[in-house]
């Protein structure tokens, strides 16, 4: 295929492959020549243009396929127009006559196609250069339209489309004759040429003026015959033109019209499309008036719905917006007239029609504010309504008769309602204008229409404030208590009773989509009020059908409240559910006897309400169900089940019109039971089961009514062969009205006899079920196939629990039904049974039960057998199904081979269509099911057959299910089907070469089938070998002519190929041409194709998301007319995506569009900061177009406010070009600013990476080098976050304080390098509080407020706002929600109970962290402290600080904290204590809404238990106690205790705090997050820091242990060092307070000394210390032994070699451990701790522990000094020698028995350490000098120890030796120091040993000294460090031996003396030894004379040296002195030479 990679045609390579290939080679030549000339210059093709042409044109003769005719059409038009255009005559004139030709044999068809083709290709790319050729081609193409089949005459019409396109104004001459052909051709027989047809009319309409002039009606008139009958595209496609034509009548382009010609009004337009939707409009135009009340032509309709919606499309948002009130009524009359509705079917239909055109034109043209207008339009038109329903009711009194106006009215109603309420749904809390007014608002005409005499208006209105209250939360309680207070007050009217609780009903139902629900008591109101109704329900007999409604309505939806409300009403509810059936048979037979029509109504009624409302109780309250409920709840079942039985002969007696009560009674019951576990009721089996046989087999029913829920049984994939793609299309709504390809005939069976006709009216209950959001209006099928549905679902459900026998009779039964049944009604009862079936076999799969015996097994199959050859489609499609499905569930080999065979043998034999069809299914779904494996046998004769019947061209159904069936077996063929993917595969590419296009569903199952092959085939695909790269150039060959398909959902599949291409063989999907391909898709208007495009896309961008934006962006800077084509902007592809987040619907589209999204961010984001934050600053900060000149002021002000450092232009970057103003762009909606919000949060999240972002100074510098940090953005970042959190809609609120509080947390710290001491937040502060003002606000919801509380607390404590004036801003904030803590539980309150709650937590929490940050600000030493430390600040504020804003709340807050805590404590216990929890609630939860209050106090108990306990350690409990602190006139709460200072108060605090903290800190169910376990542990050390509570602790012995137990799973369960060290900190306190308690026991004793010891054995230490006389520490009572554990846990966390049980494996190399700062503090700590242990101790306990103690402060040593390191950490070695000295300086064992021990202990210490310093494996051995201190240390501490032992002094000495001989110049240094320490410490006998080993080295090294100079500065502190020593040993001398030592020392010294020769040259390291070396010669002189004389007079050279030294010394000191005297001389001011007369000394 390389070959085929040339200019010209290789037609050498072409002539040796084989015959079936040759079409491939040459349209892969053509593909390959479409993308070179698309790029060529004219001169690349100028030599080899004629042989081009040449080729080009053969090949039209060579009968190419339908895409290759394609290709050669668009290479010659493009040949013709990059090179010359001279040989362009000439192709045209070739192709004329090949159109001549008259030869119609089916030979010649391809080249006359091609020839058709290529004339379109031509003349659309050469428009009027093509000059009169186009004259003689169109009418050689009309002519030849007479005589040609389909193909043909759709091609025809295409290529004229394209002449008329590509000439313009300039084909005038010829568009009459186009105009005449097309007119024909709009209603031909085939859909394909109508499609076409309706285009090339587009085109006509767009060029030709009489078309929208003087041809108006006639084409409109076309127009609806031509949509009769018409299919999906063959009406969307007239739709859009009929829609351009009525735009273009009414706003004709300019110039175009004749002058003649008259002015078409809007009126006029709407009413021809009126037309057509009222009355199907054949014959009617102009003065006809129709044919009186014909049904309505239902495509008519749609396709009429369609042009409606395309005709204001066309006409922009500008003209609808000013026309909004014509637009809504002409349009809301339209099912106003009775033509539109002359059955209830046809009456929904056209209210979805309608109901359609508004919400497809005012939801997607409109912005905002327009929305907003458009409601108060429809208001009005609901007030009009209303009032023609008023007058009509007022005649009605009199005449006695309904009028027209009341039944047109109600559908009006209805649709302006439905509207009413998704514009207020999609509006969010941005409608709240629509409510702010009463008078002007929309409530009041809503509520106004639940009194109407309609019941679908009444539940209409219900339902649309139910969405007024999902939009704006804050309405739904007021709401609720209007209707409350109406239904009361209107009590005796049936409408006011039925309205008012369907709209409480509507209002229940959507508390669950409101966060902040409503008060608890309202449903005790409601429940009441419900009882009451049912139970006065008899009274009136006018009332009581409706007070029954009513009544189980609102139980019904009482319950979807939940548990927490219906909790309470559960046995009430049980007892009403009990009263409203009869308790037996004799009951029951009695009441049949009594009682008329009305009663029997009023009583089924009831049954049926009342098991509405448990089926609503079982649905949303299963906590409550409990096997005692299930029990009572199966008693009133049993009985109607009952009475069902005897239903009949009721309806016998007393009218038919009861049917509709009883299948109500019949479906809640079957509903009920599906929800009930089916072993509950087996006893009921076989009544049960009679009943829905009877139900789904229409044994009662006359009429056919089927199932809907055939469909939804078969297999999702199975929709190419069922058509149900149009489920997945923007049209469902209205598509949903006939199934594809419907006949005219009405008697037609469909295969959903309901499909599209859901509405409220059809179950009341419905009002509360919950919806999804892209489809909030419920749409409830017709009673009669939702009892079906019902019936089906409960019967799949039992089946696999019913016996063999019963299963085996009911499928005998079902045959018999289907036998004695006859035509339409066989194919209805038929489908109704195979639901069930389907339904069954799939329950069977589920619970893995088999079928069943033989002949169970064959009489399911005789039925299957007779379906599969069934005329009906979607029988058949079941048949198939089952059988696959029975497959799976028998499991039997010989069983599936027989099925199998069968098939086969069906397929080898039969010729008819029905039975190839059904049986390719057969095959293809036994192999779906039973999986590659169970049926490999028999995959080569599967895929054989079906292979031959794809190639059934007779036939194309045959070859759609042959295909679909192919594509199964290779879905589940697995590895092997791998060897049937080549001929499989080459199969799919010949016949996508060849099928027509027309033949959608072929090429559908083509591109499915392709898909199942690139599965197979798999990662293989990237493998270079030849039949690999043949079949990935196949599949690559396959996509290319799927993507060029004219159909959408073919193209989808092309992109679903290609999306699964690039995750096999990503190097072979060429991005480049991919992308431009999905950014032109994404403009699609059909949604299965822009799903695939954004799933493509989505996983294009997880690896290649940068070249993805590339690519997009290129498209970009394309000309003009192709930024039309793709959409895309200078925003790119994001901004693309971030626009149809508006536009789309569909939840999985937009989950995917935004996923997509979020891909690129975090791959892109971080690099091109400026462009993704100027997208989302547009997204956010854009308004409606109407706004503009506004918005632009605001941006000007903020650009001013900007960083010098940031672009100016950036704001401009994005500007769209000029758009044409009726089209203005909408601003983005709610949930897209939303979402662009958290991507800003994503954004700065991504950014955490590079610590750059948040460094100003460094990003600044990198700037210069073109990069981008978020730091320089920060003004961008703080003006988002306050567009979101200042905007009126409550979720982007919530998002912008979210994204604030995220810019406070990072950049919080980030200095301003400008102005040192200050942070770059500085300069946003009133942005910042000016942002949070609001969302205090009386009105404001809990949640805003509770986010607002939030972020003012990270604000106060990030330190942000320096001066208090900027602090008390949003301080005074925080102060003013302190007010909502005092507002009792008995305020009239919006929302639920739990609300409050959560606010008021939120509000204590944020004052908790704000004093906790004020806390930790000052200065612990107290007030003075921090008063002192504020007057330095730059701001002179008095001496205030955060703690004194904070200090006058804390009486409050704490008294609150307490509360806090003590509620959350209550909450937290397990529920067998639920029986200790206040009956009347907490202080902050009220007692019906504890589980959802607990999720708030899990949020904010840490927080305040911190602040509460640093309070009290603050305050002091001593003080406290003295009732200190107790401010007078103090706000208190009304149940504070009086003694709330008391002993017993504080205690109570104490044990609470210390409580809550280890029950968190033990929970095993609840992991506890790190951050929570520090706040505990800060908050116990808090309290332990205090001496009292220390004290308070102590008094119970077991506390402290288990707090220390509890420390000790703390840091075993949290590795974070933060967590470790709030541990040690609290082991210290315990300490702290173990040392007070053993002062305390010592203190008494001394006091008492007569008293005996307690003896009490719980003490928390013995007196005297643990281990008392023994010495033995038992493990479990011991706090040492806790202390120890914990200590030995920690250091062995971090330094692993200290964990003895630790195996070394040989694996890891043993490294210095590099600790952080914090982890070398925590380590210190632990040594401090250690370092305590022995004097929690007696003596001999002590002695026990300390070996311990040793161990590890010496094995930490070793461990944290290793030899080699360059980095010691310092901190903690230091610690570990503090600590060696402390223990070994205690005096405590002097004169004790036990002395002896610890001496050996001190030794075997020395020894241990020096032993174990030395190398060692690979250890390499402790680092010198650190050695040398302990070693100093411990000789200095206990020398008289070490003395006595030889071999442990000489072990010491040879330390110090070795430190000598290191030829580490530092480590000699060291040691000298080190002797010289310990020399002058010890005494003289104790210091011999080591002077008599180093003095000798040291003189040695002196003596080398004077020889060879030192030459560094450490050498010379070395000599100096030695001169030092020996002076110092020379003192220490004895007087005899003195003079031996001085005479050694001072010749040394005077040698390093320089003269006044050597002076001036010296170093300065030769100065300073010579000026250290005469200073100690002039010291040791007078400290010495004798000795110094002695030897100074026996050495003359020495004398004479050391006075020239000195006189030289006197004379640089005298000119040192002069110099000074010269330069202060000279400092002096000169005295002035004019000298002033007057003094001015006075006026100093």
């Amino acid at each position: 295929m390389e070959l085929a990679h040339s200019l010209l045609l290789n037609e050498e390579a072409l002539s040796k492959i084989p015959e079936n290939k040759k079409n491939v080679f040459v349209f892969e030549w053509l593909r390959f020549l479409d993308k070179v000339l698309a790029a060529a210059q004219k001169s690349d093709i100028k030599e080899k243009q004629k042989r081009l042409v040449e080729q080009l044109t053969n090949q039209i003769s060579e009968s190419p396929g339908p895409p290759t005719r394609k290709l050669l059409a668009r290479c010659l038009a493009t040949l013709f127009s990059v090179g010359d255009s001279f040989a362009m005559f000439e192709a045209i004139n070739k192709c004329n006559e090949f159109v001549k030709n008259k030869d119609d044999s089916p030979s010649y068809l391809p080249t006359r196609l091609a020839s058709v083709a290529c004339l379109g290709g031509i003349y659309e790319k050469m428009g009027r250069m093509t000059g009169r050729s186009y004259e003689e081609t169109v009418q050689a193409l009309i002519k030849s339209l007479k005589s040609a089949e389909s193909q043909c005459r759709g091609e025809t019409m295409l290529t004229l489309e394209k002449v008329v396109q590509g000439l313009g104004s300039a084909g005038v001459n010829s568009f009459k004759d186009v105009y005449k052909a097309a007119k024909v051709a709009m209603t031909d027989r085939a859909m394909a040429v109508r499609t076409a047809a309706a285009k090339c009319m587009y085109q006509l309409v767009n060029e030709a003026p009489f078309m929208s002039t003087t041809e108006l009606e006639t084409v409109v008139s076309l127009c609806f015959r031509s949509l009769d009958g018409s299919n999906y595209d063959a009406r969307y496609a007239v739709a859009e033109m009929l829609g351009n034509l009525c735009a273009t009548a009414l706003n004709p382009k300019p110039g175009t019209t004749p002058a003649k010609a008259k002015l078409v009004k809007l009126e006029d337009v709407l009413g021809l499309l009126s037309t057509g939707f009222l009355r199907g409009g054949f014959g009617f135009l102009k003065s006809s008036t129709g044919g009186g009340n014909a049904a309505v032509n239902r495509e008519i309709r749609v396709g009429v719905t369609h042009a409606y919606v395309e005709f204001i499309k066309c006409m922009g948002g500008l003209w609808l917006e000013r026309n909004i009130s014509v637009f809504l009524n002409h349009v809301l009359d339209l099912v106003a007239n009775p033509r539109a509705t002359p059955s209830h079917v046809d009456a929904v239909y056209a209210r979805k029609c309608v109901s359609f055109i508004i919400r497809s034109v005012i939801g997607g043209l409109l912005g905002e504010k327009a929305q907003i207008a458009a409601a108060k339009e429809i208001c009005q038109i609901i007030v009009r309504q209303m009032q023609t329903i008023g007058e009509a009711s007022v005649e009605a009194v009199d005449s006695k008769a309904q009028t027209s106006d009341i039944s047109g009215s109600q559908h009006v109603l209805v649709c302006a309602l439905h509207e009413l309420g998704c514009l207020v749904l999609s509006l969010g809390t941005s409608a709240s204008p629509l409510v702010a007014e009463p008078a002007t608002g929309i409530i009041e005409p809503v509520v106004s229409v639940l009194i109407h005499p309609s019941a679908s208006a009444r539940l209409s209105a219900s339902w649309c404030l139910g969405s007024i209250s999902v939009a704006l939360p804050s309405q739904l309680t007021p709401l609720v208590d209007r209707c409350l207070e109406r239904m009361n007050k209107l009590k005796s009217s049936p409408e006011a009773v039925s309205g008012y609780s369907s709209a409480l009903a509507a209002l229940l139902g959507r508390v669950y989509q409101c966060p902040l629900g409503i008060p608890h008591a309202k449903g005790k109101q409601i429940f009441n009020i419900a009882e009451e109704l049912l139970r006065t329900a008899n009274q009136n007999s006018r009332l009581s059908l409706q007070r029954t409604q009513s009544g189980w309505l609102l139980l019904g939806a009482l319950m979807t409240l939940g548990s927490p409300v219906v909790k309470g009403h559960l046995p009430r509810m049980l007892l009403l559910w009990r009263n409203a059936f009869p308790r037996s048979v004799k009951e029951l037979e009695s009441e049949k006897a009594r009682g008329d029509t009305f009663t029997w109504q009023v009583t089924l009624e009831g049954r049926a309400g009342a098991l509405g409302a448990m089926l609503s109780f079982l649905l949303h309250c299963r906590e409550l169900i409990t096997e005692d409920v299930i029990r009572r709840l199966l008693a009133p079942l049993e009985c109607t089940l009952t009475m069902l039985a005897h239903l009949p002969s009721v309806i016998k007696i007393y009218g038919t019109h009861l049917k509709a009560s009883a299948a109500m009674v019949r479906l809640r019951m079957y509903d009920v039971l599906s929800l009930l576990p089916p072993q509950s009721y087996e006893g009921s089996y076989t009544g049960l089961l009679r009943e829905l046989v009877a139900e789904f087999t229409l044994t009662d029913n006359p009429a056919n009514t089927t199932t809907s829920l055939l469909r939804a049984m078969c297999h999702v994939d199975d929709s190419v062969i069922l058509g149900s793609w149009l489920q997945e299309t923007d049209h469902k709504a209205v598509e949903d009205q006939f199934e594809p390809n419907r006949k005219v005939d009405p008697c037609n069976l469909q295969p959903n006899s309901a499909s599209g006709s859901g509405a409220l009216e059809h179950d009341p209950h419905s009002l509360f079920v919950r919806c999804p959001v892209s489809d909030p209006i419920p749409g409830p099928l017709p009673l009669g196939v939702t009892v079906i549905d019902s019936s089906v679902r409960l019967y799949g459900l039992i089946f696999p629990r019913v016996a063999h026998k019963h299963r085996y009779q009911m499928l005998q039964h079902f045959n018999e039904c289907i036998r004695q049944a006859k035509s339409t009604r066989q194919q209805a009862v038929q489908m109704n049974i195979f639901t069930a079936v389907l339904c069954a076999l799939k329950s069977l799969s589920d619970t893995k039960t088999k079928l069943g015996p033989d002949d169970v097994k064959k009489a399911a199959f005789n039925l299957i057998l007779g379906a599969l050859s069934s005329t009906n489609p979607i029988l058949r499609c079941a048949a198939g199904e089952a059988l696959g499905r029975m497959a799976q569930v028998v499991g039997d080999s010989k069983f599936i081979a027989e099925m199998a065979q069968y098939s086969f043998d069906k397929l080898r034999t039969a010729r008819d269509v029905v039975s190839r069809t059904g049986n390719s299914l057969a095959l293809g779904c036994l192999h779906r099911y039973v999986g590659g494996m169970g049926s490999g046998q028999h995959l080569n004769t599967s895929v054989s057959i079906l292979l031959a019947l794809a190639q059934d061209f007779n036939s194309p159904v045959v070859q759609v299910w042959a295909l679909h069936a192919l594509g199964l077996i290779a879905d589940s063929g697995g590895p092997m089907f791998r060897g049937y993917v080549e001929p499989t595969l080459s199969l799919v590419l010949q016949l996508l070469l060849t099928v027509p296009p027309s033949s959608v569903d072929v090429h559908q199952c083509l591109g499915k089938c392709l898909s199942a092959l690139i599965t197979s085939i798999g990662p293989e695909l990237q493998g270079n070998s030849g039949s690999i790269a043949t079949a990935r150039l196949s599949c690559l060959v396959c996509c290319a002519v799927m993507q060029d398909h004219s159909d959408s959902l073919v193209q989808a599949e092309a992109v679903s190929c290609l999306q699964q291409l690039h995750m096999f063989a990503p190097r072979h999907v060429n991005l480049g041409t991919l992308v431009p391909h999905l950014c032109e898709k994404l403009n699609s208007p059909h949604l299965l194709l822009r799903r695939a495009v954004v799933a493509c896309l989505r996983q294009l961008v997880t690896r290649e998301a940068k070249e993805v934006r590339d690519h997009a962006l290129a498209l970009a800077g394309d000309e003009v007319g192709k930024e039309g084509k793709y959409g895309i902007t200078e925003s790119g592809i994001e901004g693309r995506l971030f626009a149809m987040c508006d536009t789309e619907v569909d939840g999985k589209m937009i989950s995917d569009i935004q996923d997509t999204l979020v891909g690129m961010l975090q791959t892109l984001a971080t690099k091109d900061l400026t462009r993704w934050l100027n997208l989302l600053r547009e997204i956010l900060s854009s308004t409606d177009s109407s706004s503009g000149p506004m918005d632009e002021s605001v941006t000007s002000k903020v650009e001013e406010e900007d960083d010098d450092e940031e672009d100016n232009n950036d704001a401009v970057e994005f500007k769209a070009p000029d758009v044409d103003v009726t089209h203005p762009s909408v601003a983005p909606r709610w949930p897209t600013r939303v979402f662009a919000t958290e991507c800003l949060r994503k954004i700065i999240v991504a950014c955490e990476e590079d610590p750059i972002h948040f460094d100003l100074e460094q990003a600044r510098n990198a700037k210069k080098q073109k990069a981008d940090y978020l730091v320089l953005h920060v003004s961008e970042l703080v003006r988002m976050a306050f567009i979101a959190a200042t905007s009126d809609s409550n979720q982007l609120r919530l998002a912008g304080l979210a994204a604030l509080q995220d810019i406070i947390i990072k950049f919080c710290a980030v200095p301003e390098p400008e102005f040192p001491g200050h942070v770059i937040l500085e300069q946003f502060q009133a942005q910042v509080s000016a942002a949070l003002r609001p969302a205090f606000s009386t009105e404001t919801p809990s949640d805003v407020t509770a986010a607002a509380c939030d972020v003012c607390s990270t604000w106060i404590g990030s330190g942000v706002a320096r001066d208090l004036n900027d602090l008390r801003r949003v301080h005074q904030l925080l102060v003013s929600s302190l007010g909502k803590l005092s507002s009792g539980k008995s305020q009239c309150a919006l929302y639920n109970e739990a609300a409050s709650t959560m606010e008021k937590l939120a509000v204590l929490r944020a004052w908790a962290e704000v004093y906790i940050v004020a806390v930790s600000h000052a200065d612990p030493g107290g007030k003075e402290e921090l008063i002192r430390s504020t007057d330095e600040d730059e701001f002179d504020n008095s001496g205030e600080s955060l703690l004194t804003l904070v200090q006058s709340e804390l009486p409050t807050l704490s008294q609150n904290w307490f509360y806090a805590l003590k509620d959350h404590a209550l909450l937290s216990l397990p529920q067998e204590y639920s029986n200790q929890l206040p009956a009347e609630g907490g202080a902050f939860y009220h007692v019906d809404t504890l589980d959802s209050a607990r999720a708030h106090y899990r949020k904010s108990w840490p927080s305040i238990l911190h602040a509460l306990a640093i309070w009290l350690k603050e305050a002091g409990f001593a003080k406290l106690n003295k009732g200190a602190n107790h401010v007078a006139g103090e706000p208190t709460l009304s149940d504070t205790p009086a003694n709330l200072y008391s002993e017993e108060a504080n205690a109570e605090r104490l044990y609470l705090i210390i409580g809550i903290c280890v029950e968190a800190m033990c929970n095993t169910t609840v992991p506890l997050p790190e951050s929570t376990a520090e706040v505990c542990l800060h908050a116990i050390h808090a309290l332990l820091e205090s001496a009292w509570a220390r004290a308070q602790v102590a008094k119970d012995p077991v506390l402290y242990k288990e707090l220390l137990n509890v420390m000790n799973r703390v840091f075993l369960s949290h590795p974070g060092v933060k967590v470790h060290l709030a541990v040690m900190d609290v082991v210290k306190c315990v300490v702290i307070a173990a040392q007070e308690y053993l002062d305390f026991l010592k203190q008494t004793e001394e006091s008492k000394p007569d008293a005996d010891p307690p003896k009490d054995k719980r003490a928390l230490l013995p007196l005297g210390g643990e281990g008392s006389e023994t010495g033995e520490i038992i493990p479990g009572q011991s706090i040492v032994y806790a202390t120890l554990e914990v200590c030995v846990g920690v250091m062995s966390r971090r330094v692993p070699a200290l964990n003895p049980s630790a195996q070394a494996t040989g694996f890891h190399v043993r490294s210095s451990p590099q600790l952080t700062d914090e982890v070398c503090l925590l380590l210190s700590n632990v040594v401090d701790v250690l370092t305590e242990m022995p004097s929690l101790c007696s003596v001999a306990g002590s002695l026990s522990v300390l070996p311990t103690v040793f161990h590890l402060l010496l094995g930490l040593l070793r461990e944290m000094a290793p030899r080699g390191s360059d980095k010691h950490s310092t901190a903690v070695v230091t610690s570990c020698i503090n600590s060696v000295r402390a223990l070994l300086s205690s005096t405590r064992y002097d004169g004790d028995k036990k002395l002896p021990d610890w001496h050996r202990l001190i030794k075997s210490s020395l020894a241990t350490i020096i032993n174990r310093a030395s190398p060692e494996g690979d250890y390499p051995g402790m680092d010198e000098t650190t050695l040398l201190y302990v070693v100093t240390v411990m000789v200095m501490c206990a020398p008289k120890v070490v003395g006595q032992h030889a071999p442990l002094v000489q072990s010491a000495i040879r330390v110090f030796l070795d430190c000598w001989q290191s030829p580490n110049i530092p480590v000699r240094l060291k040691c000298c120091q080190l002797f010289t320490t310990l020399i002058s410490k010890l005494s003289a006998e104790d210091a011999m040993p080591y002077i008599h080993v180093l003095a000798p080295k040291i003189v040695q090294y002196m003596y080398g000294c004077t020889a060879q100079h030192p030459t560094s500065d450490l050498e010379k502190d070395l000599l100096l460090a030695c001169v030092n020593t020996f002076e110092m040993l020379a003192g220490i001398a004895e007087e005899s031996k003195r003079i031996t030592l001085l005479t050694v020392f001072l010749p040394i010294l005077v040698s390093y003396l320089l003269d006044e020769k050597t002076l001036p040259s010296a170093s300065r390291l030769h100065r300073k030894i010579h000026e250290e070396s005469l200073s100690h010669l002039m010291k040791i002189g007078p400290q010495f004379p004798a000795q110094f004389r002695a030897i100074m007079s026996s050495q003359g050279e020495l004398k004479s040296r050391l006075e020239a030294a000195i006189k030289l010394n006197e004379e640089m000191k005298s000119a040192l002195l002069k110099a000074q005297e010269k330069a202060k001389a000279a400092a002096q001011p000169v005295k002035p030479s004019i000298t002033l007369k007057t003094n001015f000394g006075s006026f100093a």
